[in-house]
């Protein structure tokens, strides 16, 4: 199914803008604020089919990875939210209505030591009077915790109470959101990070956090599951996760560009630009790079156009993000080696993003996990 085009928002003058502050944010250590008011005001944050997305994703990061990444945990709860009602479940249209409204979505996920991600939780979930839940736990990685209105949270019940639709006494994983104003929760300001540091990542701590029934999104049980929530959650953000990498490395492969240009051998007098090593080696860059966008877009387009990839989807979603992270990690390495010594400058842009691009190896699915992912596709899954 061809996928109409969505015009974007984030015209040339705007992303020059955002790169612009991009060096001041990381060597600050400051949430990117004025990015975020001009996003939000050029409609950025609104929802829009996967695909188109994950483009514009790819060139923001290319401008302010950063940026783009703290932007991506709002942008995939906007997915996850199309892709349910796009295939009939409209349990999360509220989430769409105040996203248009100007509400700022964030995940509060991620714990320590937890390597199940959504199969399981460390943070506990309570039932309390009225339908609700209460939260208590601690979650790391909290991307926009400055400015989120609404953060995605998920926890462990021990059992379900027939007030709160429960059948029986398996445990399960309850899923839904706390309003900024809720009572129970804190950020540590301990966000002080080798990279991406403008997304602000705060540790969040929940203290009987309260979620209220109609923000209940999903409830669960413990361990992988197939409920399209879980895809939609997966499939929105290892492919955004993925395209904010490529960004990262077609910036870097740019910034090599230019930078061989400049530079001229004493040995023989020529640009660099025609030394046959370096030109090998952004040759490899470049192909590499170019493997990304049909992976990604592919994949995009088809949950856009509602494809059933059946037993292979997570298989292809966890393989994507690996490759594009991977992938962008050597791109970037390509460019410093060809850049000369300016290039390890501290605030050097091709150093910031040396930084940056190394995030990518903490974001779920981790390379262990893609492998099992697709060792399991091809061989079934371990006997316990």
């Amino acid at each position: 199914m061809t996928q109409p085009s969505v015009p974007t928002v984030l015209t040339d003058d705007l992303l020059e803008r955002i790169r612009g502050r991009a060096a001041g944010y990381d060597g600050d250590n400051a949430f990117f604020s004025e990015d975020l008011d001009e996003l939000r005001a050029a409609g950025y944050l609104r929802p829009r089919p996967l695909l188109a997305t994950i483009r514009d994703q790819r060139r923001l990061a290319a401008h302010a990875p950063a940026t783009a990444l703290a932007i991506n945990m709002h942008l995939v709860w906007t997915s996850v939210a199309r892709i349910l009602g796009e295939r009939g479940d409209h349990s999360l249209d509220w989430v769409l209505a105040e996203a248009e409204a100007g509400e700022l979505f964030a995940f509060a996920i991620s714990e320590p030591g937890n390597d199940l991600v959504l199969g399981d939780s460390a943070t506990t979930a309570e039932p309390v009077e009225g339908g609700g839940w209460a939260f208590t736990g601690t979650k790391v990685f909290t991307s926009l915790a400055p400015a989120w209105t609404r953060l995605g949270v998920f926890g462990r019940a021990e059992s379900v109470p027939a007030s709160h639709g429960g059948v029986d006494a398996e445990p399960r994983l309850v899923h839904g959101f706390l309003t900024r104003d809720s009572a129970g929760w804190r950020h540590l300001d301990d966000w002080d990070t080798l990279g991406m540091r403008a997304t602000q990542s705060r540790t969040t701590v929940l203290e009987g956090a309260a979620v209220s029934p109609e923000r209940v999104s999903r409830i669960l049980p413990v361990g992988p599951n197939p409920d399209s929530f879980v895809f939609a959650v997966f499939a929105s953000f290892l492919l955004s996760i993925g395209s904010v990498y490529a960004g990262i490395a077609d910036r870097a492969l740019e910034l090599g560009v230019a930078a061989v240009h400049r530079r001229t051998s004493r040995r023989t007098g020529l640009s660099y630009a025609a030394d046959p090593d370096i030109r090998w080696r952004l040759a490899d860059a470049a192909l590499a790079l170019d493997a990304l966008a049909p992976d990604l877009e592919t994949l995009a387009s088809d949950v856009d156009g509602l494809v059933d990839n059946g037993a292979m989807w997570f298989r292809r979603l966890t393989g994507a993000k690996h490759r594009a992270t991977e992938t962008a990690r050597v791109v970037v390495d390509h460019a410093l080696r060809v850049a000369g010594g300016s290039g390890y400058a501290a605030g050097g842009e091709l150093a910031r993003l040396q930084r940056d691009v190394l995030a990518g190896i903490y974001h779920p699915s981790d390379p262990e996990s893609v492998h099992q992912t697709v060792a399991a596709n091809l061989l079934g899954a371990l006997e316990q």
